[in-house]
């Protein structure tokens, strides 16, 4: 028999919270889907950083903006502005990344890949 699945991300299987922001699991299909909120003045570097060891980013991301404006800044390399819309991939460190909150709106995105591991300390 085939078994049809829906969830919702207003009742995630596992909410990982830092300051400024969370981030929602929801296991699905095989997958592991992630959704992060980041309030205004969000920055990994700052929020996300501390609570993991890290200095800058190493997953590798694979998502959807959904609504508000983000940057993913490579070390090394060009700065990316994600808004609305935009469907991203950012790789896997080394180098890492650090990735911030533009504006006064709060940014939200899907991840497809990297959402398990995602402001984790596990490897």
């Amino acid at each position: 028999m085939l078994d049809v699945i829906l969830k919702r991300f207003e009742k995630p299987d596992e909410v990982r919270t830092f300051e400024k922001g969370k981030f929602e699991i929801v296991h699905l299909g095989g997958m592991t889907i992630g959704r992060a909120t980041y309030l205004p003045g969000w920055k990994w570097s700052q929020h996300v950083g501390p609570n993991v060891g890290r200095n800058l980013c190493d997953i590798e991301h694979v998502g959807l903006v959904v609504s508000g404006h983000a940057t993913a800044a490579i070390e090394g390399l060009e700065v990316i502005e994600m808004r609305a819309g935009d469907l991203f991939y950012v790789p896997a460190g080394p180098p890492g990344h650090d990735s911030r909150v533009v504006g006064d709106e709060p940014h939200v995105s899907l991840h497809f890949l990297g959402a398990s591991a995602y402001a984790t300390q596990k490897r």
